[in-house]
């Protein structure tokens, strides 16, 4: 028997998913166009994960991302995270990627230039690709030089980035191109 649960919730922005163990949430999947690919998502992450009703605790996270998305201003900072499983670099990203208050950004550079230095851009943008519980770790918050919105590895790319930055009211420098 596993340890591991989830269960699909609706928001603003769709169907997205939460995961979680005995010690605390370790995985939030963002809408992938319909509930069942939404659902085939966390299984491709956790084949033994089990569909299960949230407990008390996982529904008020639930609650809570909800809220945000609907644009009441909420940073989750307190909600626990399982993130044991991550390297200790992405755990710092993370980390700083938390602080950032909701309708605020930083850009990889300001997150590398905290963790040592501006060369580690790259680096901080391929752990926040890898976050493995968006909304709770606000990736969406960290923008490319010149605060534009940069990539998002979502479903929907950087227009379910710019949808969510625009539920929270935060200012982004997007002018499409012919590469967006």
């Amino acid at each position: 028997m596993t340890d591991q649960h989830f269960t699909l919730f609706e928001t603003p922005i769709g169907t997205c998913g939460i995961e979680w163990g005995p010690r605390g949430i370790n995985g939030v999947q963002l809408p992938m166009g319909s509930e069942e690919k939404t659902r085939a998502r966390i299984r491709q992450r956790d084949l033994f994960s089990v569909e299960t009703a949230a407990t008390s605790e996982v529904q008020a996270v639930i609650d809570r991302i909800v809220d945000l998305l609907s644009g009441k201003p909420d940073d989750l900072r307190d909600i626990a995270l399982d993130l044991e499983d991550v390297p200790e670099f992405n755990r710092g990203v993370y980390d700083i990627a938390r602080s950032i208050p909701p309708g605020q950004t930083l850009t990889y550079g300001d997150i590398a230039k905290r963790l040592g230095g501006v060369e580690l851009s790259r680096d901080v943008g391929q752990a926040l690709g890898r976050n493995p519980c968006p909304i709770v770790v606000p990736c969406h918050r960290v923008l490319a030089a010149g605060n534009k919105p940069g990539g998002f590895s979502a479903n929907g790319g950087v227009e379910t980035k710019l949808k969510m930055l625009a539920i929270e009211g935060a200012a982004v420098n997007h002018t499409p191109s012919l590469f967006d």
